[in-house]
């Protein structure tokens, strides 16, 4: 089965949803509304080298994506062991959700589940504080993200 992936359209409401994160406490992306924007970085696989190397320099400049104003969120649909043990090891202060069951749902309403492998695409939205998506990019599954280029979004905010 082939398919495209195109993400949800800038100037959409993102859709809502709940998810346990590495401390298998919920968290939904309206609970962000009207107080903060946010980074929502979907993931194909935790624990592979550009999922890691990608959240890995987030966290190492994480001043820039998460602050009073951002949130970031990483989400792929790992079990909510596999995002405990990945964000434990890797030092990750930021939520790492699990989007596990029902399978990919929260990649599937955000446009970026790759239905072939059962994994998420690198769909990063960034989402002000009305909940609408200001800016989004898909990346293949082996193609890393440029974050000069969501920094430069987030300050257009």
């Amino acid at each position: 089965m082939s398919q495209t992936l195109t993400g949800i359209s800038v100037g959409s409401v993102a859709p809502d949803f709940e998810l346990k994160d590495q401390h298998g406490a919920k968290v939904s992306l309206s609970s962000f509304k009207g107080n903060k924007n946010v980074v929502l970085l979907f993931i194909p696989f935790s624990f592979t080298g550009t999922c890691t190397g990608e959240l890995c320099a987030i966290r190492d400049d994480l001043a820039a994506f998460q602050n009073d104003n951002v949130q970031v969120i990483a989400v792929s649909c790992d079990s909510p062991y596999t995002q405990k043990v990945f964000a434990e090891q890797e030092g990750y202060k930021f939520p790492v959700l699990a989007d596990f069951w029902p399978h990919g749902a929260a990649a599937k309403a955000f446009g970026v589940f790759n239905e072939d492998i059962g994994c998420a695409m690198r769909g990063t939205f960034i989402i002000d504080k009305a909940g609408v998506v200001r800016w989004s990019v898909v990346n293949g599954l082996g193609d890393a993200r440029n974050n000069g280029d969501y920094k430069a979004a987030i300050a257009a905010l």
